[in-house]
């Protein structure tokens, strides 16, 4: 084995290769698993005790030399190409294309923007959750149709965990452990089990408000999604409220904003109404309140919550839901001037 060895070592300090292919054929002969090298170790095991000690030792030296002569060739090849880039003559004179932001992400964080100069903080919270967080604690009834499969993605093995509904969770987690005053807005992705279309998806992105402290009344909640729709879509923009029902606010509303494209005259956009919804909003209901610590008899709230995609499609007119998790560049570069 001695004789092998060497006659190895000699031809591992005289290795050359021309380039990284033959140099990738070298390292597979002799340091892959099935290279010369690892065959002469395991045949180590039948070295004479008496000479192991001189074997394994050239052995090693052996090994030792193959790396470094394929790391130093490895290393040639690399500053070869690295000189050949500074020195390409071909490359165009402009620079490199820059990527743009999402279409999603520039609505989501003129959204943030906003609130925060309303005096809201961010507050973000985990996408898989317990049942407690999403439902319980938001007073959604244990025979409610979102507990149900066909809405909710639950995890088979936890019963009880599943992915985040809505971004209500966030509130939760947010109220059990401060005390009022608490301003957050909650952004983040949310999950339910619906087909996809172009006018749903299976995933999508909310952006939920909560604003909990003494005397807290519902023309403070007008007032602040008045200011919010002037900004978001111009200082022309009404808003109207219609009665509606969610199991954490009582009164509860939907929020209308006057069509930008008609003035509320009434076109296909809006139906001929005048009107396009785009959020849901209410007082926080005592019980919610109650279940996360508050005392209701002394502190009030309201709470909000919109879609980004809904958002985003009023914003800017996008028509198929799709188009935002489809990746187009052509679609997203349409978005350029918007950043």
């Amino acid at each position: 084995m001695l004789a092998k060895i060497e006659e190895l070592l000699q031809e591992v300090g005289a290795m050359t290769a021309a380039n990284a292919e033959e140099l990738e054929a070298l390292r597979i002969k002799y340091l892959s698993k099935k290279g010369a090298i690892n065959a002469l170790m395991a045949d180590f095991r039948n070295v004479p005790a008496e000479q192991k000690k001189e074997v394994g030792m050239k052995l090693n030296e052996l090994k030792n030399l193959a790396q470094e002569r394929i790391n130093a060739l490895k290393e040639t090849f690399e500053n070869q190409d690295n000189g050949a880039a500074e020195l390409d003559l071909t490359r165009t004179a402009y620079p490199i294309e820059l990527g743009t932001r999402h279409p999603l992400s520039i609505v989501r964080n003129e959204i943030i923007d906003i609130f925060s100069r309303l005096g809201f903080t961010i507050a973000e919270g985990p996408e898989v959750e317990d049942d407690w967080h999403v439902f319980s604690s938001m007073n959604f009834p244990e025979d409610h149709p979102a507990r149900d499969m066909q809405d909710t993605f639950f995890i088979e093995s936890h019963p009880d965990i599943l992915l985040r509904t809505h971004t209500s969770s966030v509130q939760s987690r947010v109220m059990e452990v401060s005390q009022p005053p608490i301003r957050v807005i909650c952004p983040g992705r949310v999950y339910r089990n619906e087909a996809i279309s172009y006018r749903a998806h299976c995933f999508f992105h909310q952006v939920e408000g909560l604003y909990v402290d003494k005397n807290v009344s519902f023309t403070d909640l007008k007032q602040v999604l008045l200011q919010f729709a002037q900004e978001m879509f111009g200082p022309e923009t009404k808003i109207r409220l219609r009665p509606s029902y969610f199991p954490f606010t009582e009164p509860s509303a939907e929020m209308d904003i006057s069509c930008d494209i008609c003035g509320g005259e009434g076109c296909p956009f809006c139906k001929y109404t005048g009107w396009v919804e785009i959020l849901g909003c209410g007082m926080v209901d005592p019980a919610v309140l109650e279940a996360n610590g508050i005392d209701s008899k002394i502190y009030t709230g309201y709470a909000f919550g919109m879609g980004v995609e809904r958002i985003t499609n009023l914003k800017y007119k996008v028509k198929d839901l799709r188009m935002f998790s489809e990746n187009d560049t052509r679609f997203l570069e349409e978005f350029e001037a918007a950043n």
